[in-house]
């Protein structure tokens, strides 16, 4: 390691401790209480069937919390917090370098990424990190065939508000990282502080990554006490009811939280802390009574858990700022209690840990599905943050749709002087899934972080993309940069775009520039703002497309006004009148145009629509331009049913908004918790004004709940789903009440309790009211005790019908009453819920001292179906919804556009897609010159009788301009290759196989080049071209 730089040196010592054989540790040459003694110092000759302790170091470094991430890291802002990841790291590696027995788990890698990027850059620092270990040559021992990984990822990431697409990414950019450092790759996961933990996280982001073991402390407190009682603490985790005991992996859940034992926290800022008092001529002396208080807690934890081996998690939050306090008492307690001889401890790491289970050869029981929802107590359900910050939950996912496309512009283009543009947003995208992030359960000040450096690498992705598109659509494989000047709305959910806003002149066109980031061809509706309402519209071939203009509502006009101002410091005077809608077609993974232009032949003008708001007359309105229709009663204003001619659904179903009251005790609603008072609802308004839009694209009804509540339902031409955007808030406080609010569908249907949730936007997992697989639930709260996160989307079933709804963001849902589904979509609570972030969730946003309470507009969709043909729709719309139409805008004459532009292409074969059940979940050029590539098949087991079967996709023709040179399979985070995955097998209690052997795709021949994916499988490749 002479070459090393010390940095580098440094940061292996971390993340890369040797599992040192405890049979080459010395004994101490004197056998005297206070000699030095560390874990080297202490001799193994066997445990004898003893209780083994395993001390597992760690300190818990959240990326953002009550500080930012840039205040953790440097410890600013203390007044908040204690906590300085340089100081723990710093503290730790010179801990580390006394004794090579020592070990640390670190896990948040953007930590570590972020000083080495400091000190690197660092003016007083032109060299590496300060090295311990002096001027000569460093002896760490990272190159050991016996270093334990962990865990790796960018951030710990939450498992109940983040998409599987961006658990991946993360995950992915974290284990790179650790691979170009130090060679390595993790082998457990440890995700101790979300709260709760998906079956997504258990076969997917453990499993494929090729870990062996996962790690965390929260689970239900009832299933806890269960699980202590049956010794079921520790198990084997079938998170895939398709992959069955294929996706097996071993799973610890802590009996406590991930703090030590108490009495054997050791931060030297802990008041309570009781060192190991090993002088005799100290008058605390206490080796004896610390050993038999280590000895007592070590045989109580064995009674909880099979076999001798136990974990002790010595750590906390941002613990180890002196870390030698810590390791000189833990030296000490391994020493003396390993010389008392009743029990055995040692230093050790999850994989250690894990092996020794292994090695014991029990049976272990089996655990399916999620540990959702968690509760630490009879009222205190951690459900609320599944909705909690609505409005940066859309954001996030918003951007992560729009970094999958923007990834596959990047790679289309090729090797350019932009460089990998789309870099400056995964540092950001990968901190936002933190699980104070994502989840809404930082302080407002932190998330206001999260979002300006989700804003920053925005902004420099849509620059690059506006260069890239023009590489891409350039007739001539050169930039158009200098000639042709692409820009994106972010804005257009609220109507604001001032491409199309801007007057469109007789001499140049609006062009729009629609990409597809889907594998197979789309069709779908764009909606514009725009001031003029003689236009038309052409299509690619110059032929005319058939478009409807529709006028923009008052609530819309002011929303716009208010936010464009507080985020763009824009004031708007005058709004836009219509919103142009047309359909666009556009081929897979590639690109169509379109032209809007005022109308030079007479003709043209019978081509668009005019649309205006009008009363209904009629008591019964009817809507819906195409086989799809909604009745709507004109007495309430509400929804009374959906019947679709083509499918021959006809179903009674009644749509409204309701809120809960927040309860205020000591166990109260916030952040984290979701505690209504009472187990009832308050209805918004039983009559609601309704206003109507009919047209040949679309039906609108425009519906005013309150003077916080709007909401459009819309009906396009040969959609079988309804869109429903709504718009809530400010939410009103002046009550000084806190509210909750959700929609809520109802149906007359039998459903017997059960409901689907989606998991991390993956699985559909069977839900049945208060009710638990693996033990019996004591129902405290029946409303917040029945939420379930959902990404996706959630429905219910009965013997003829299934109900869906696909949602835009991390919401949550349940279905409280047989035939109903209810969505929370935004909340505002008074006071805080005393779960730590210490902050009431009343969102505002100000402009000058003008300020409201937050706004949360959004989108669900709604579709019936009859019973076994849902799933179509779930799946493919929603990875529509998951990846929208990429825009671009610019002003150019159509001529001349067509003279030096490719107008449609797709970057396929002509006439190939991708099978309809799997999507390119991962496109991307990669910093060493390879491509990463994912398959996903989008269908689960038995789901679909078209859909789920075996899928192929043929990469020649997926990549028809390209030639691939190489292909090798990885495992999920492409850090090693999948034939060299090692994977454990445990035996389990009873037989808990059911059904048929998972259907997996077989190798991939290096000359066909074709990918099978079975059911739920997702493949991972680095492609060289």
């Amino acid at each position: 390691m002479a070459s090393m730089p010390p940095v580098l040196a440094i940061l292996l010592q971390l993340l890369l401790v040797p599992a040192a054989t405890e049979a080459s540790r010395a004994v101490p040459a004197v056998d005297a209480p206070n000699a030095s003694v560390g874990a080297a110092a202490t001799a193994a000759a066997g445990h004898g069937g003893k209780v083994t302790v395993h001390l597992v170091p760690h300190s818990h470094e959240d990326v953002g919390w009550l500080k930012t991430i840039d205040q953790y890291l440097v410890g600013s802002n203390n007044s908040i917090q204690v906590g300085c990841v340089m100081n723990t790291l710093d503290s730790v590696v010179e801990a580390l370098a006394r004794d090579p027995a020592r070990k640390f788990v670190v896990v948040e890698q953007v930590m570590l990424n972020h000083i080495r990027f400091r000190r690197l850059t660092h003016p007083l620092h032109p060299g590496f990190l300060p090295t311990v270990v002096g001027t000569e040559k460093p002896k760490y021992p990272g190159h050991s065939p016996q270093a334990s990984r962990f865990c790796g990822g960018w951030c710990m990431h939450d498992e109940a508000a983040a998409h599987y697409i961006d658990m991946i990414d993360q995950t992915t950019l974290g284990h790179r990282m650790i691979k170009k450092q130090f060679n390595k790759t993790p082998k457990a996961g440890w995700q101790i502080d979300p709260f709760g933990h998906s079956a997504v996280q258990a076969y997917l982001l453990g499993v494929e990554l090729g870990f062996d073991s996962m790690h965390f402390a929260r689970i239900d407190y009832q299933d806890k006490e269960k699980r202590k009682e049956d010794k079921g603490l520790e198990v084997v985790w079938h998170g895939s009811r398709t992959f069955g005991s294929s996706s097996q992996i071993f799973t610890n859940a802590f009996p406590n939280n991930y703090s030590p034992p108490k009495g054997f926290g050791f931060e030297v800022s802990d008041e309570d802390m009781i060192p190991v008092q090993d002088d005799p001529s100290l008058f605390d002396y206490n080796v004896e009574e610390r050993v038999k208080s280590f000895v007592s807690a070590a045989k109580a934890q064995a009674n909880v858990t099979h076999t001798n081996d136990i974990m002790w998690t010595m750590g906390d939050d941002f613990s180890h700022q002196y870390a030698e306090s810590w390791f000189r008492n833990m030296d000490k307690l391994i020493h003396h209690v390993n010389k008392d001889g009743q029990v055995h401890a040692l230093y050790s790491t999850p994989s250690i840990y894990t092996d020794a289970k292994h090695a014991s050869n029990v049976s272990w029981p089996v655990k399916n599905d999620d540990f959702f929802p968690y509760a630490d107590a009879d009222n205190s359900y951690w459900t609320g943050y599944f909705a909690s910050r609505p409005t940066f939950k859309r954001y996030v996912r918003m951007l992560s749709g729009y970094y999958l496309a923007a990834r596959q512009v990047e790679f289309f283009t090729g090797k350019s002087s932009l460089g990998l543009f789309t870099s400056s947003l995964e540092d950001a995208l990968g901190i936002a899934q933190h699980h104070d992030a994502i989840t809404g359960t930082a302080k407002q000040h932190t998330t206001d972080d999260y979002s300006k450096r989700l804003a920053f690498g925005a902004s420099k992705v849509e620059k690059g993309l506006n260069t890239a598109l023009s590489c891409l659509t350039s007739s001539n494989g050169t930039c158009m940069s200098s000639v042709v000047n692409f820009s994106q709305c972010q804005l257009l959910n609220m109507s604001y775009c001032p491409s199309t806003e801007e007057e469109i002149s007789a001499a140049k066109s609006l062009v729009v520039v629609a990409y597809n980031p889907l594998g197979w061809e789309r069709s779908d509706f764009i909606r514009i703002p725009v001031n003029d309402e003689n236009l038309v519209v052409k299509g690619s071939d110059g032929t005319i497309v058939e478009a409807q203009l529709v006028e923009i509502d008052n609530f819309t006009i002011d929303l716009r006004k208010f936010y464009v101002k507080a985020y763009l410091g824009l004031t708007i005077d005058k709004a836009p009148k219509y919103s142009l809608v047309f359909q666009a077609s556009v081929p897979p993974m590639g690109w169509n145009s379109y032209f809007i232009s005022r109308p030079t032949e007479t003709g043209h003008n019978s081509t668009r629509f005019i649309a205006s708001m009008v009363s209904p007359s009629n008591e019964t309105i009817e809507v819906g331009p195409g086989p799809l229709k909604m009745s709507f009663s004109s007495t309430s204003g509400q929804l009374t049913r959906i019947f679709n001619s083509f499918s021959g659904v006809d179903l009674p179903v009644q749509q409204s908004f309701f809120w809960y009251r927040s309860s205020i005790d000591a166990e109260g609603s916030g952040a984290y918790i979701f505690r209504p008072e009472g187990n009832t609802s308050t209805i918004v308004s039983r009559s609601v004004p309704l206003k109507v839009i009919h047209g040949p694209l679309v039906d609108e009804v425009h519906q005013q709940f309150s003077s916080w509540i709007y909401q459009v339902t819309r009906l396009y031409k040969n959609k079988d789903h309804a869109e429903v955007e709504y718009t809530i808030g400010p939410i009103p406080v002046d009550d000084n009440v806190g509210k909750e609010v959700i929609t809520q569908l109802k149906a007359n249907m039998v459903t017997n309790s059960t409901f689907y949730t989606d998991s991390n936007g993956r699985d559909f997992l069977k839900r049945v009211r208060d009710y638990r697989e693996e033990w019996k639930l004591q129902v405290h709260q029946p409303i917040a005790g029945n939420y379930y996160p959902v990404n996706l989307g959630v429905y219910v079933a009965d013997e003829k019908y299934e109900l869906s709804v696909l949602v835009d963001r991390a919401v949550g849902a349940s279905s409280i009453q047989d035939g109903q589904i209810e969505i929370m979509l935004h909340r505002r609570i008074i006071q805080d819920d005393g779960k730590g972030v210490g902050e009431a969730l009343n969102e505002a946003v100000c402009v000058a001292q003008d300020c409201r309470g937050l706004m949360a507009r959004g989108t669900y969709y709604v579709n019936v179906e009859k019973l076994g043909h849902g799933a179509q729709w779930r799946r493919t719309f929603g990875q529509q919804v998951y990846s929208p139409f990429l825009l671009a805008f610019t002003h150019e004459d159509e001529t001349s556009w067509k003279s030096y532009s490719v107008a449609k292409a797709s970057m396929m074969d002509a006439n190939y897609s991708l099978p309809k059940n799997v999507a390119i979940i991962t496109l991307q050029n990669l910093d060493d010159g390879t491509t990463l590539l994912r398959l996903a098949h989008l269908f689960q087991a038995a789901e679909d009788p078209q859909y789920s079967v075996m899928a192929k996709v043929e990469l020649r023709k997926v990549f028809g301009k390209r030639t691939i040179k190489q292909l090798s399979e990885t495992n999920l985070s492409a850090n090693q290759k999948r034939s060299d995955m090692k994977k454990k097998n445990w035996k389990v209690v009873g037989d808990t196989e059911n059904g048929h052997a998972p259907v997996k795709g077989g190798p991939v021949d290096s000359q066909a080049l074709v990918v099978e994916l079975g059911p739920m499988e997702i493949r991972t490749f680095l492609l060289q071209f």
